[in-house]
This record gives structure tokens, sequence and C-alpha cells, in this order.
């Protein structure tokens, strides 16, 4: 990692723990930092922050004491989650003191180019391809980063210059960035989405471009063609840009012709050898082609990828097949989008798990994507909304507790051929802690079912 001095004996505070916290606490530490840590978890249920104080590092828990921020910080790291209109932040504001997020740490001390992957959808699948699609053309020439699991500061200190770090970004964490700069960013797709948070579209939107805000023409912006938004805002970025459509045929970019996966004027390989199924998953397979084609990726190793990935845990992730009747966990789909999505990749009779936290959204875009849905199992603060929208589709509707109680009933109702699909539609946290928790709970409660169940 990079050797900087820029934090040595500054006094920074960082806010929020999670894994990102703890990571940036221990970096800043190491870098010669005066940190103190403050989270709402109070210290004896908080292995992260007991584990922080054993470090030398000066821990506050249990609330969030505004007067804190009178000691004299030159610098608070927040938790992407804690909203700007959090007191804390807010005073910090007030004080001019500037507020990042972990992944500007990651980009300030990260020796490997960066590759920046966000969107509304599709940004998981589409950083895991291309690790996958890297890691083909040399063992470890990709380490993941970011909102997928692993915090980017703690990848950043051990990536060395002949790496790359393929980096899943959210609206939340890149509205902490003052100077990083992806050698790649990747624009998956933009939609409504987060507006609890971000509060307008257009608030949505500026957080989203701003992976690019520090890119030159020595970068490359990957973006996605067929969002007519997203093709006029490249006029604005000084990065090269790399257009990628599935329904175009392109000068330039990815795209598909002729039963082919192009790039420019290129045959990379056949269509129909792609294992990965739904044209939703064309995007992101095309956006990976195209970042794989600039870091020099073979044609022979990506259609070996594209050949045999099956696609990532919790995103139409094919679980089990009991008895005819296949199960697929979609627990990461926590918008509308993304369930309209997934299902749309299937043309047999699915039983659908939908619910989780109440946004205030209406779900009555989802209606003409039941088409294929004979049964409809609701949960969660949501349950009545989206369960007016099925019984205005004319779906057969039931309602439970949660996902695990959903699982034997959706057995119950279904009949051999069914697909059996989690896909909520919502955030997973008026029940579970991430969406992971809600989709190890889908796959749990499949595996207990009874043993005459399949028979």
């Amino acid at each position: 990692m990079k050797n900087i001095i820029q934090y040595k004996h500054r006094k920074v505070l960082v806010l929020g723990l999670a894994r990102s916290g703890v990571s940036a606490a221990s970096l800043l530490h190491k870098l010669g930092a005066f940190v103190t840590v403050n989270d709402q978890q109070p210290f004896s249920e908080n292995p992260e922050a007991q584990g922080l104080l054993e470090q030398g590092i000066k821990v506050i828990c249990g609330s969030h004491p505004v007067e804190l921020l009178d000691e004299g910080f030159e610098l608070v790291v927040k938790n992407p989650g804690i909203p700007y209109e959090n007191p804390m932040i807010k005073k910090a504001q007030d004080l001019m003191i500037p507020i990042i997020t972990e992944v500007e740490l990651a980009y300030q001390i990260s020796d490997a180019p960066i590759i920046g992957i966000t969107g509304t959808n599709g940004k998981t699948t589409t950083t895991t391809i291309i690790h996958h699609m890297l890691n083909e053309m040399s063992p470890n020439k990709s380490l993941l980063a970011g909102n997928i699991g692993f915090p980017g500061s703690e990848v950043a200190e051990k990536a060395t210059t002949d790496q790359y770090i393929a980096m899943e970004l959210s609206s939340f964490q890149l509205m902490g960035i003052r100077t990083f700069c992806p050698k790649i960013a990747v624009i998956t797709n933009i939609y409504e989405a987060h507006l609890d948070y971000h509060k307008t579209r257009d608030e949505y939107v500026k957080a989203k471009w701003r992976i690019q805000e520090n890119q030159t023409k020595n970068e490359f912006l990957v973006v996605n063609w067929d969002q007519d938004e997203l093709r006029n805002m490249t006029k604005r970025t000084k990065a090269k840009v790399i257009p990628f459509s599935p329904t175009q045929k392109l000068a330039e970019g990815a795209y598909v012709k002729d039963g082919n996966i192009m790039f420019y004027d290129e045959v990379i390989g056949n269509r129909d050898d792609i294992l990965l199924p739904g044209e939703h998953n064309l995007e992101n397979i095309l956006a990976s082609i195209a970042v794989a084609k600039i870091c020099d990726v073979s044609n022979e190793q990506i259609m070996h990828i594209l050949e045999t990935f099956k696609g990532v845990e919790h995103r139409t992730q094919f679980v089990k097949e009991l008895n005819g009747r296949k199960f697929y966990n979609d627990s990461k789909a926590t918008n509308i989008l993304a369930t309209q999505s997934a299902l749309s990749g299937f043309n047999k009779p699915v039983v659908l798990l939908a619910g989780g936290l109440d946004r205030g959204t209406q779900f009555d875009e989802l209606k003409p994507f039941f088409k294929n849905v004979k049964t409809l199992i609701v949960f969660g603060e949501t349950a009545e909304k989206i369960g007016r929208v099925g019984k205005e589709a004319g779906v057969d509707v039931h309602r439970v507790h949660d996902v695990t109680a959903a699982v034997p009933l959706a057995y119950q109702l279904s009949n051999p051929g069914d697909i059996i699909l989690l896909s909520p539609a919502c955030a997973s946290w008026d029940q579970y802690r991430t969406f992971e928790v809600r989709g190890r709970a889908f796959m749990d409660a499949i595996e207990e079912l009874p043993d005459e169940v399949e028979k």
C-alpha cells in the first residue's frame, strides 16, 4: 500500500462501525492518526468496538453524542448507511469538517488500479463476472472489494501494482468521495431507488455520477447505451467512453450482432453459449466484457467464464430442485426493478415470495410482470401493498410472517414444473439485518422441508 502521511497526528472520527468502519479505523491508526470510533451499539454487545479498543483506539459506544464533535476533529469517516440528516453529520457539516466514506481511504492507499462498478441493478453480478474474467487471465489478478462485502481499505492494504481491485460502489459510498478516481468506471444502469435516503431522484443520480468526476482522458467510463439519460450524461465526462448495449448494434463498445457477442468489430463468442440466464444479465455480461477487453483478457478466457458462471449468491441464485420444483434465491432484489428483471427471466409458473421494508413505495409497476405468477406469498411491512397488486393482477395471494414461514407454504401451493422464487422487491431491514441474512433464511427453510416432501 502507499505509505501516505496526510493523516499522521490528525484527529479523525470514525462514525459507525460494521466491517468498513472497523477497517477504516484500523487503517487510520496504522497511518498515525488519533482515531476515535463512535458506534450506536452498546460496547458490551459490540465485539468490533472491543477489538478496536484492544488496538489502542478510543471507542465511544451506545449513542452518537453531538458534543463529541467539540473535540476538534479534522476528518469524519462516515458509515455509508448513516444519512446526512443525522445530527452528528449535520454538526460536522456546520463545523466544516470534511466527511468521507471508507472507499476514499481505499483509493488513497491503493497501489492497484481500481475498477469501480455502480448502478441501480446488476452491480454485484457485474463486479463478480469482471473479477472472474481477470482471474482467468492470471490467478489473483483481481481482488473483490466494496459494497460486495469486502471493505475497500482492507483490500487495498494488500493489493499490489500488478493486480486490479474490482470494487462494487453504492450511491451512499460515492457521496463520500473527494479524490477517488477509478481506472475504469462502470455504470450498469440508473433507475429510481433509495429515495428514503437521497430524497429526490436527481440527488440519487448525482451520487451515482460521482464515480467519474475525477476521471481524465486516461481513464475509461463503461456505460449503458440503452439509457438516454446516461448517454446524454456522457457528454459531460472527461473519461474515454465505452458503451454497451444488448439491443443496439454499436459502432464501438460491447453489443450483440447476429447472435454473437461483439466488442467493436471483433466476435467474442456466441450468445447461446452463455450459461447465465435472463435478458437483464446480458447487460451485466456486456459491461463485464468491455472491462475485460480494456484489461487485455483474451476472448477464450472471457468465454470460458461465460460458459461456466452460474450467478452470484442471493441474485437469482439457483438453490435446488425438489420433486420438480426449482427454488431460486433473489434476496438481493431490494427494489421493484430487480424483481421485474427476475420475473422476466422465467417463462414457467412462478410462486413468488415478496415483501420487506416499507419505504413508501407503491408496487403497481410489478403488475405487468405477474403474467407467469400463479401464487404470491407476502410478508413484512409491505405485505398489504404488494398483496393488493397481486390481487388486482388476478394472482392467488397469501400472507405469512416471514421468509421462513413462506417456504413450506410455497411448496404446498406449488406443482412439479413450478418456479419458487424469493424476489422481495424491498430491502430487508424490517425483519433481517441484511439481504444476505434473508437469503440464507430462505435457503435454510428449503433444507428444513420435511423428508416426505421429496418423495
